[in-house]
């Protein structure tokens, strides 16, 4: 869809430099409340995943639900107030303030960005704590080594060129520590008459199911109660010569029912339910203070 259409149709974007839509408006959420589902039913999709672990079958499995949310912002609002580095706004249907890119193209050169860690940032020592912590060292390597994996299939040269670094993001329930890694690689010359081949080769998002990625998606069918939808897919903007892409993360989704905030996490064979439970609720935010 070229920028134009997208206009036509009411579609707003963000990537930085690339936008057509509006900054932060300073509009601040005058209500905001959420209801995610009960303990007792995110346990009985955790232990399901869990017996998957021990057996082997995954060794790192994104699991998410859905949460109904209750705001005075409309999706346009909650587009708008994104401090987010990539936005997406679709009228009626969803927005998106992702924090997570998933492949840039520039040159020859693609670059990813896994986000696999997170922690409350008002915890004492949190960067330290989260840096130390054992299941977010696990979590993170795997996500890198698959990231690393994929980029292989389509590039050369292929190394992480930064690992485990933090950023933070603010939002309204208080800030958030995040930990990704940065892995790139260099495309064929001429990668620009195959970049579909190449998007869809890197398809689905790791970061979103796991590893391994076809055996995990099957488990993640099975274990959870609804459709992602649009849902951790991805979002781009191309003009010719270069990509930038992000995965569809921090997402708002309008239904029949209401306005539905999309949320997860990554389980490992460490993983403990409460904990997981509980980032699985931080995550359910608005981007701004």
């Amino acid at each position: 869809m070229s920028p134009e259409m997208a206009a036509r149709h009411g579609i707003l974007y963000d990537f930085g430099n690339l936008k057509n839509g509006a900054g932060i408006t300073g509009k601040q959420p005058l209500f905001f409340d959420f209801s995610p589902v009960s303990f007792s039913t995110y346990k009985k999709a955790f232990e399901k995943i869990i017996i998957h672990l021990q057996r082997g079958d995954t060794y790192l499995l994104n699991l998410t639900f859905p949460t109904p949310l209750r705001t005075s912002l409309t999706l346009e609002d909650l587009f708008s107030a994104g401090s987010a580095p990539y936005r997406l706004y679709v009228p009626g249907h969803f927005a998106v303030f992702s924090p997570e890119l998933f492949i840039r193209i520039e040159g020859k050169k693609i670059l990813s960005c896994p986000m696999k860690g997170t922690i409350d940032a008002s915890v004492p020592d949190a960067a330290q704590r989260l840096l130390a912590d054992e299941k977010e060292f696990f979590e993170h390597n795997t996500i890198v080594d698959l990231i690393r994996n994929d980029l292989s299939m389509v590039a050369t040269n292929v190394a992480v060129s930064r690992f485990r670094y933090i950023d933070r993001i603010r939002t309204h329930r208080g800030d958030l520590l995040q930990m990704s890694s940065e892995i790139s690689g260099d495309l064929p010359e001429n990668y620009p008459d195959r970049l579909g081949d190449i998007i869809f080769t890197l398809l689905p998002a790791g970061s979103v199911t796991g590893a391994p990625k076809e055996k995990t998606v099957d488990i993640i069918r099975s274990a959870e109660s609804y459709e992602r939808g649009f849902y951790t897919g991805i979002f781009g903007y191309f003009d010719g010569v270069s990509l930038i892409s992000a995965v569809s993360i921090r997402y708002v989704e309008q239904t029949a029912g209401g306005l539905v905030f999309k949320s997860g996490g990554g389980i490992t064979a460490m993983s403990d339910a409460e904990s997981e439970y509980q980032e699985m609720i931080r995550k359910i935010y608005v981007p701004v203070i």
